[in-house]
């Protein structure tokens, strides 16, 4: 018995010796290869990364270059003696954008959504995007030249919003919306027809409609101008664009003519600009990034279509013009939209901001401009919206402006004489009575225009008294 167990307890050892060896091996490749992947993408700081850490560091550190709160510096900027230096707002200059320039005109001319900066600038974690030098290198992404789940995230914030309906239409993305005007009117147009569409917009209307018609000069489409015109016409070879909130008087648009293929163009049919009544159901949609969360910059736009036969010209469009969207920009867009739809309903949605600045804004011009009888403004009223779910107040992108005096025939040059840049009323398609006021972009652009407004609104009435208030 004693020889039998002496012989049986090497193996006995040997097992359990084996045994604690598989197991610290199992351990190690856990942690290897799982353990220290997990902590770096949940919990982990800047003493954790690797290749990001300079990254990170470098734009934390530009971002925090306050330029006296009057301007931005930017990784990508101009460099003084290898330092990021400030990139200054309008009438401010300086090292750091401190010193505000005498007879220096308000700038209020484009409609740069910059109104939505200190969102993200109150959001700088969630909205930060970070990609390696080899990220999505390819032409193509993971559904050709669109990212799959960018489309799944853009149909679930609309359904969050209620402002469209996409359920059974295709989806596009573009350079900007600006990229799918032209590219939406060449598949809409007949092919081979001896007589070409005739693509028209209701006046005011939006001036790069005309512009990118007459400038592409497709022989199966041509510019005919306002619907006014066609209104009792036989004619039913319309491209129709119906932009709704409209740009320039923000008011809700619909086709004018029966009939026509119809492109609506909801590129501020978000609540921060309007009330939503309802949720657009357009056979043809576009919507854009810039006027959503403000990043004009990353030139990016989308457009849902219904017809599959219209789909299909429109990506050949997009693949012969530029080869698809920016997959950079896709991945930016994707954290945003993200970062969007979390926030939807709580203290930091984004559609909340971005509402009652632009409603405290209208509500400042409007009382000065009310307060004399030389200028007018478009007449909005309250409307009830489905997000908010309550009567709301408007809250308008633009100012379209009328001056009501004889002697003030060319609105625009009235402003530009007070100090104030504007958009011309003629590239709207309509009289030089009329001009428009951006009102979306800094809070020093749109400081200035009132302060270059209120001179030219006093010296008409006897209300001046009243002015310094605004």
């Amino acid at each position: 018995m004693r020889e039998q167990l002496i012989r049986e307890t090497p193996a006995k050892v040997y097992l359990v010796l084996f045994s604690l060896s598989f197991l610290l091996n199992i351990f190690f490749f856990y942690q290897h290869f799982f353990s220290r992947h997990l902590s770096l993408r949940i919990g982990s700081t800047v003493s954790d990364l690797s290749w990001t850490r300079h990254a990170a560091e470098e734009a934390e550190a530009v971002a925090a270059i306050s330029c006296s709160s009057h301007g931005r510096a930017y990784v990508d900027g101009v460099l003084d003696n290898g330092q990021p230096t400030c990139q200054c707002n309008t009438c401010y200059t300086g090292t750091d954008c401190s010193v505000l320039l005498s007879n220096c005109s308000a700038d209020v001319e484009s409609g740069d959504p910059l109104f939505l900066e200190p969102y993200w600038m109150q959001h700088a974690a969630k909205g930060a995007v970070v990609l390696s030098g080899w990220h999505r290198m390819s032409y193509a992404t993971t559904d050709g030249f669109k990212s799959l789940e960018l489309e799944e995230n853009i149909r679930r914030l609309h359904t969050a919003v209620g402002n469209a309906i996409t359920h059974g239409k295709h989806l596009v993305f573009g350079t900007g919306s600006t990229q799918l005007l032209n590219a939406l009117v060449y598949a809409l147009s007949p092919e081979n027809s001896s007589s070409p569409a005739s693509v028209v917009a209701t006046i005011p209307y939006y001036s790069m409609y005309k512009g990118q018609t007459e400038l592409f000069n497709g022989r199966d489409y041509e510019w005919e101008g306002a619907t006014a015109k066609w209104r009792n016409s036989n004619k039913t070879n319309f491209i129709e664009f119906v932009t709704s909130p409209n740009n320039p008087d923000c008011l809700l648009y619909d086709s004018v003519l029966g009939g026509s293929s119809v492109i609506y163009d909801h590129a501020y049919f978000w609540p921060h600009f309007t009330a939503i009544p309802e949720p657009a159901d357009g056979d043809v949609m576009i919507f854009t990034v810039s006027k959503l969360s403000g990043h004009a910059g990353s030139r990016f736009g989308w457009a849902f279509i219904k017809d599959e036969n219209v789909y299909n010209k429109v990506s050949n469009y997009l693949y012969y013009n530029s080869i698809g969207s920016s997959q950079d920009t896709q991945s930016r867009l994707l954290n945003y939209v993200k970062v969007i739809l979390a926030e939807i309903g709580s203290n930091s949605d984004i559609f909340e901001f971005g509402f009652n600045k632009m409603r405290k804004r209208w509500q400042r011009l409007q009382a000065l401009v009310n307060s004399s009888s030389r200028f007018s403004l478009q007449q909005l009223s309250p409307q009830y919206c489905i997000y908010f779910k309550k009567i709301r107040d408007p809250s308008p992108a633009y100012a379209w402006l009328k001056c009501e005096n004889e002697e003030d025939a060319d609105c625009a040059e009235v402003l530009m004489k007070g100090g104030i840049i504007s958009r011309h009323g003629t590239k709207f398609g309509v009289s030089t009575q009329y001009t428009r006021l951006s009102l979306l972009k800094t809070e020093d652009h749109f400081e200035m225009l009132l302060q270059k407004l209120k001179p030219l609104v006093a010296g008409s009435d006897e209300n001046s008294s009243n002015i310094s208030s605004f």
